[in-house]
């Protein structure tokens, strides 16, 4: 598996209502920070890291996304989108709408995450798990947001955003691998959330798990906003 041969979904499709009124007019993707329009940094960093082929799945004002990045080449990209349409189809409905653009293999990310890590190093870590999928996680102790997921040994063993129990120390980092097979469980033009199908896959063992040690930035909140401006300035400085 060769980093380059393997897409990125990125979803983006959301109303980002905690971001209001910065996200009236414009959707979650486009709001600038350190000068830039957010997806800006995001496809930046996705080109150092080997990445070539990215998938935006789009939803809320999505044609701006649309219009700013084009076909993605002058980020040294191949970009394509997949829109939800009338309605909103859930981080899980998008997906299984964007499968047809997405390959045996592929990369999910979200459209407000700044994932700084070593992408070839999870992508030898999921090839050689021979899983469904490979989640990323890092432990927080509720730190940044809440904690999600009993991570041991190396693996996930009870992943729930619904039902957090005391033993969940660590947190999904944002970061997964999917084959197709895993997405193709996912009714077709319905709403969905990726998060059941990964605690499915969890629960039947078919998850693989990689654990982070550096934190992740993200500006789905005013805070995580601050935060991630002050990374990003601070490594351009």
């Amino acid at each position: 598996m060769h980093i380059a041969d393997v897409p990125v979904a990125i979803l983006a499709g959301g109303l980002a209502t905690r971001l209001r009124p910065i996200t009236s007019t414009i959707p979650k993707a486009m709001v600038e920070i350190a000068g830039q329009p957010f997806i800006d940094h995001q496809l930046a960093l996705l080109h150092r890291n080997g990445i070539r082929k990215v998938v935006l799945c789009l939803g809320h004002l999505g044609e701006q996304v649309q219009r700013h990045v084009q076909d993605g080449s002058r980020f040294g990209l191949s970009v394509r989108y997949s829109h939800d349409g009338e309605r909103l189809l859930g981080t899980g409905g998008a997906l299984r709408r964007a499968l047809p653009l997405l390959g045996e293999v592929f990369w999910v990310l979200y459209g407000d995450s700044y994932l700084d890590f070593d992408y070839r190093a999870v992508l030898r870590a999921f090839a050689e798990s021979g899983a469904l999928g490979l989640m990323t996680a890092i432990r927080n102790a509720n730190a940044w947001d809440r904690s999600n997921l009993v991570f041991c040994a190396g693996k996930p063993v009870l992943y729930s955003k619904r039902q957090q129990t005391p033993e969940m120390q660590h947190i999904d980092y944002g970061a997964s691998l999917l084959r197709r097979e895993a997405i193709e469980r996912l009714p077709v033009e319905q709403p969905s959330d990726l998060a059941d199908l990964f605690s499915a896959l969890v629960e039947e063992g078919r998850m693989a798990g990689y654990e982070m040690a550096e934190r992740f930035f993200e500006i789905g909140s005013p805070q995580g906003l601050a935060e991630t401006s002050a990374y990003l300035l601070a490594r351009a400085g």
